[in-house]
């Protein structure tokens, strides 16, 4: 397995990256705050629908390569579902806030890269979205991307700042504003992609179960997951 100093991205001309920060579909590791409405295996079955998903949009974008930024024990097992959708590459460090600066560390320093981090349980955003946000980040040294409860589902940049992730992740509910306070003291230009939800806890599924039952082909995979979800759940109404 290679280092994530010897990970290259493999060269298509752009100067675009998109970089998904994801971990191996396993139980207790993913979408722990989903525990209390969802079975472990089916909260695995769940991530990967929209890891899946996710890796689909990413790939959808024109003139940008698509990675993955993971902790180096999931190196191998995610490396399996992108295929050849993506290059993985293992993060230094642990936890989110590691992910991130590893993610700019890598692509951004020396290669004068438009780098843009995004979740990986964000595949119903719009396709214009992450468009808009790499036109955003011509103008700005940062763009951010803020989620309804006080975090970020996505964050970009031109070049490497390693103090402006120190201990976060982007789901706290003061992520936002931590983020943005470095920001202000590394005196960097700021822009703001729409904002936009994660999903976190019950309401969120139920959020997306709701919106991806109009437009399945946002997300397919996770909508034909949701769509059997609840035929099981009235079969076991009726059963009852």
């Amino acid at each position: 397995m290679k280092s994530e100093s010897e990970t290259v991205m493999p060269s298509s001309g752009s100067n675009r990256v998109l970089v998904i920060m994801a971990k191996a579909p396993k139980a207790g590791a993913v979408k722990t705050r989903l525990a209390p409405s969802l079975s472990p295996d089916a909260v695995i079955a769940f991530y990967r629908c929209l890891l899946e998903d996710s890796l689909s949009l990413a790939q959808s974008l024109n003139n940008v390569d698509v990675a993955i930024m993971c902790p180096e024990s999931d190196v191998n097992e995610l490396a399996q579902v992108a295929g050849n959708q993506a290059i993985v590459v293992p993060q230094k460090g642990e936890g989110l806030a590691a992910g991130l600066t590893s993610v700019f560390a890598h692509f951004a320093v020396g290669h004068k890269q438009h780098t843009i981090a995004f979740n990986s349980d964000s595949p119903h955003l719009p396709l214009s979205v992450l468009e808009g946000a790499f036109e955003t980040l011509v103008k700005n040294d940062v763009v951010v991307g803020p989620t309804h409860d006080g975090g970020y589902y996505l964050v970009g940049a031109k070049a490497s700042y390693p103090t402006l992730f120190a201990n976060d992740g982007m789901s706290t509910r003061s992520a936002l504003e931590k983020l943005l306070s470095r920001v202000q003291e590394l005196k960097l230009s700021v822009g703001f992609a729409d904002p936009f939800y994660d999903i976190d806890v019950a309401d969120d599924l139920t959020r997306l179960a709701e919106e991806l039952r109009l437009a399945p082909t946002r997300a397919p995979r996770t909508a034909a997951w949701l769509k059997e979800r609840e035929r099981a759940a009235r079969q076991s109404r009726i059963s009852s």
